[in-house]
């Protein structure tokens, strides 16, 4: 079986592509390949989390390794852990994937995602190891990793969250927070309460199954709906392992990524808190961002899909703000990867210091050029970026829309699907343009008898 890391880590079907054999070895690997003394380790709210966390600690302990069992906790916590504390981390997760799906994100001892270099070292160590078990032999007697249990860390990194506005309260908010059934279900209330902010919680009762299900990030309709019937300031959609945030106002809009991003970018540039006048967005981006950011004199520097990029962008270039459209925001002086409660955090602390509703300050923070994504299923989406139909497809498309339009295909890092934005000045020009890709690429992947199972979405504006 040949396992690869994706943008995000290792993904699949639980107890199938991703089952307790594969992941104890891919424990044993992660140990080989980043040699320490403990690993820390948690998961989010799915009902196969224990399974995979059981077999990813039984193979980190079996090579060695003491392992920290830290329970239910947000991505970004683990990751906060890990730096703070020196040592590697492991997530068992798939963020907004449904919950059947799930996944291991490791973090490089500070909290950092492995380089490329760790991730081919762990599959090569993997594929060893799924060969013949036995090819390296294993500890024995005091040699064996010893396993505890920290139920104390989550209320460590509330403390450590209520900590970012340096004294500064968010008293007389009254916010809703959508926490999609998924590992912040307790860390989120907790810390906006912390902090003084009234707090209605929903998709705050994980059954194991209900992990994203028709909430959060994802589907915010239900949030909008409770902010406009409780007359609430703002609401805060995280998804399953709270790495992302899509806020909504009063009104019940829904506020994108690159919104918040020019929101918080123009806040830390009148501060003189954005070092280098510059933020760090994907290709995603909306162009009017870059209008907006241009109009303020903040540079903009443009990176591929995925946070791991934007995190290398930041280090890169000694930056303090960047993000992705879908809500992963990072305040790289605060964390070592995109934080939903922190920004969720911030954001109302920005809402709070302005004096002024969510809505106003979205309107003016920038003007949205209309853009469509749509996903579509297909069994194996990098060939079907390259059949020729495909290809052809896409240059009469991008002729079509000229210098006032612009059009991205790629492949999902996370699941099997091809992923569609189109930009266009008129709404109904970019729908059609996105609708004649969408065509091409599922007849392109129609061929393969063996789609992804999951059906896509049809192209929706944004």
């Amino acid at each position: 079986m040949q396992v690869r890391f994706g943008t995000d880590g290792v993904r699949g079907v639980a107890n199938a592509q991703l089952g307790a054999e594969l992941v104890l070895a891919l424990g044993r690997a992660a140990a080989r390949a980043l040699p320490a003394p403990c690993f820390i380790i948690g998961r989010d709210t799915r009902r196969s989390g224990p399974l995979l966390q059981a077999a990813m600690s039984a193979g980190l302990a079996s090579e060695g390794v003491d392992v920290v069992d830290v329970g239910v906790l947000p991505t970004p916590g683990l990751a906060w852990l890990s730096a703070v504390r020196g040592v590697p981390a492991a997530v068992v997760s798939a963020s907004h994937n449904p919950f059947d799906d799930n996944g291991i994100k490791i973090f490089a001892p500070g909290g950092l995602k492995l380089p490329a270099s760790t991730e081919a070292a762990i599959e090569e160590e993997l594929e060893s190891f799924l060969e013949d078990p036995e090819v390296l032999g294993r500890p024995t007697g005091a040699g064996v990793g010893c396993l505890r249990q920290e139920p104390g860390a989550a209320q460590v990194y509330v403390d450590h969250l209520a900590g970012v506005l340096e004294g500064r309260d968010l008293t007389g908010l009254q916010v809703v927070v959508d926490c999609a059934n998924g590992a912040a279900s307790s860390v989120a209330p907790a810390a906006l309460r912390s902090v003084g902010a009234r707090v209605h919680a929903i998709a705050c009762e994980p059954d194991g199954m209900n992990i994203n299900e028709g909430c959060g990030s994802t589907h915010p309709e239900a949030l909008a709906a409770e902010v406009v019937a409780r007359r609430a300031d703002v609401g805060v959609a995280l998804d399953g392992d709270a790495d992302r945030l899509v806020p909504v106002d009063h009104t019940g809009a829904v506020a994108t990524g690159d919104e918040m991003l020019a929101l918080f970018a123009s806040d830390l540039a009148g501060r003189g808190k954005l070092a280098g006048d510059t933020v760090v967005v994907t290709v995603m981006s909306n162009l009017g961002f870059h209008r907006a950011m241009a109009a303020r004199g903040i540079a903009v520097l443009e990176t591929p899909v995925g946070d791991r990029h934007i995190l290398e962008a930041l280090d890169d270039g000694d930056l303090a703000l960047g993000g992705e459209q879908s809500g992963h925001i990072v305040f790289r002086e605060l964390a070592t990867t995109g934080d939903g409660v922190l920004s969720a955090l911030l954001l109302l602390d920005l809402v709070r210091r302005s004096g002024r509703p969510l809505a106003e300050l979205v309107g003016d923070a920038m003007r949205r050029v209309p853009q469509v994504l749509a996903n579509v299923a297909v069994a194996d989406p990098r060939s079907v970026l390259a059949a020729e139909e495909v290809r052809n497809t896409l240059s009469a498309v991008e002729e079509s829309l000229g210098a006032s339009g612009r059009v991205l295909l790629r492949a999902s890092g996370t699941e099997p699907l091809v992923r569609v934005m189109v930009e266009a000045t008129e709404e109904q020009a970019a729908l059609a343009a996105a609708e004649r890709l969408c065509r091409a690429v599922e007849m392109a992947g129609a061929e393969d008898s063996r789609l992804a199972g999951r059906a896509g979405t049809r192209p929706t504006p944004r």
